[in-house]
């Protein structure tokens, strides 16, 4: 069976494209990475590296791979022991940035071309990055001049670019859900992305061109009503990652695009049983945090967690009898021996609960990624209150449920409490349940994303973020920490992508390939 190619844009580490690779039919690959466009240069390095592992069949990946993984071989050896695989992952991983006048569009062009070929059959996907859109991202920036011309709200153009330009027969596009209320000078930017996708040749060339017709139609993955020849609501393109096995309550927009010939209906996401965070990162070593601004030690960081029982702020009114009664059982657990984890630990003793064969690969024989952060005093003492409150109340505690003394002596503090804005700024991931989204946020800090147990008193690790984002536990993140965790935030859950992959595939058996018209200066689109 011939390989569907796949030209990823905004690739990131390449979530979305590792989905679509990983989708097997009849045990074979049904889709293949021709190439994959990201800027940022830690994130390149991952996704090229994993393109190199790519490069060998299901289970065949070189010893040296792993050792690489290890620690006890470079890149560089990595790459010189395996040349000929190196300098596929290296075509297929381009280092390149959508819309820099250091890679104009027909250098853009021709690289697509090249991978392509004569292929007419293949499927476009990625997303433009999202920061300009995200809710956050936007309260943020709502007094800034420059914010409604922001580059990064017309990105989504470089996109549209390449659909107008290459005309692929299907494409899925991944964005924030806070799309649908995000406006740029008073104008819906969703209401005009879906206009301009469906579109994409009257958007890019203005309408009278001589270009042909290209016109695509929007459908959801999770709306039955919807996948008719008309206009989807916006609002049913939101997918809630949850409900399709993803141990994450993660909220994206996904566009499906296909031609709009009137005979393809693609089908729809599955819904499976919710997967919850102890499911998916109860197996991992424990470990304790690291202690900021002070000596760090086991023992440091265990008498700093230890003097929570003789701490002002436990005899506060809102810490009730039962929450009391908690910590101080809790504080009986707290260990001296726990380590803080590396680039690379020894294999656990126990067994992921869910998603164990998409996880898991024997040969790697550890855990990557796996290490944690520093935190001061004051913080340690918050962590550890918020995720008892979550063992006894079943929920992460708002900052209105703080002991007085607890509380960060921060300006804004006054005005969460005022205003309810930014009230749950230390989140506890709850057991029992998925996580709530796993953003780039967690690259600045660990306050939204507190590990469940208490004894650990720490903020997630990189590796168990990516469990929740579902990257496979061989699936390595280059680059410092802080770069590792804005990757895997801004990723698309490899797990839901290959499932997203499925439908695209079963849109082929029925779509028509494009047809392709001269442009007037002769080349072909």
């Amino acid at each position: 069976m011939r390989r569907i190619p796949v030209v990823d844009l905004f690739a990131g580490p390449g979530g979305l494209g590792e989905g679509f690779s990983a989708l097997r039919h009849k045990g074979r690959p049904v889709f293949k990475i021709g190439i994959s466009i990201e800027k940022d240069i830690f994130a390149h390095r991952t996704l090229e590296l994993r393109a190199f592992f790519r490069q060998f069949a299901d289970g065949r990946a070189p010893q040296d791979y792993y050792s690489y993984l290890r620690g006890n071989l470079s890149r560089e050896e990595l790459f010189q022991l395996h040349p000929a695989e190196a300098a596929a992952a290296s075509a297929e991983a381009w280092h390149a940035e959508l819309g820099s006048r250091d890679y104009p569009p027909s250098e853009i062009d021709r690289k697509i071309r090249n991978v392509l070929g004569h292929e007419r059959n293949w499927v476009l996907i990625g997303g433009p990055p999202c920061q300009a859109y995200s809710l956050v991202g936007r309260s943020r920036r709502k007094n800034d001049p420059t914010f409604a011309t922001d580059e990064k709200h017309l990105l989504y153009r470089q996109y549209l670019r390449i659909l107008a330009e290459h005309r692929p027969p299907v494409f899925v596009m991944e964005n924030v859900k806070g799309l649908l209320s995000a406006k740029v000078q008073e104008e819906g930017i969703l209401d005009k992305i879906l206009s301009d996708l469906e579109n994409p040749l009257d958007a890019i060339y203005g309408r009278g061109h001589r270009r042909g017709n290209l016109n695509y139609r929007l459908v959801s993955l999770v709306a039955t009503s919807t996948n008719m020849p008309h206009r989807c609501d916006p609002r049913d393109f939101v997918v809630r990652a949850e409900d399709y096995g993803i141990p994450q309550a993660r909220h994206r927009i996904i566009l499906l695009g296909v031609l709009a010939d009137g005979h393809t209906r693609p089908g729809l996401l599955v819904p499976q049983p919710q997967v919850s965070i102890d499911d998916v990162i109860g197996d991992l070593p424990p470990l304790r945090s690291g202690v900021s601004k002070e000596p760090d030690s086991p023992e440091a960081w265990r008498g700093i967690v230890l003097g929570i029982a003789g701490a002002e702020w436990l005899r506060d009114r809102k810490v009730d009898e039962t929450l009391r009664q908690e910590i101080h059982s809790l504080l009986n657990a707290v260990a001296s021996s726990l380590g803080r984890g590396g680039a690379f630990l020894p294999p656990s003793r126990r067994a992921v609960r869910r998603h164990r064969d998409w996880f898991f690969d024997e040969r790697l024989a550890g855990i990557c990624n796996h290490e944690t952060r520093s935190h001061i005093r004051a913080d340690l003492h918050r962590y550890f209150f918020v995720a008892a409150f979550a063992r006894v109340h079943e929920r992460s505690p708002l900052l209105d449920d703080f002991p007085k003394m607890l509380l960060p002596k921060h300006e804004n503090v006054a005005a969460a409490l005022q205003e309810a804005k930014f009230n749950d700024r230390f989140r506890v991931q709850s057991m029992g349940r998925p996580s709530t989204t796993v953003t780039s946020h967690i690259s600045k800090d660990g306050h939204y994303f507190i590990h469940y147990d208490p004894t650990q008193c720490r903020s997630l690790t990189v590796r168990e973020a990516a469990r929740l984002q579902t990257f496979p536990d061989n699936y390595f993140f280059e680059g410092p920490r802080t770069q590792q965790y804005h990757q895997v935030g801004n990723a698309v859950p490899p797990l839901l992508a290959r499932q997203i992959a499925r439908i695209v595939q079963d849109c082929f058996s029925s779509v028509k390939p494009p047809k392709f018209a001269k442009n007037p200066q002769g080349a072909f689109s």
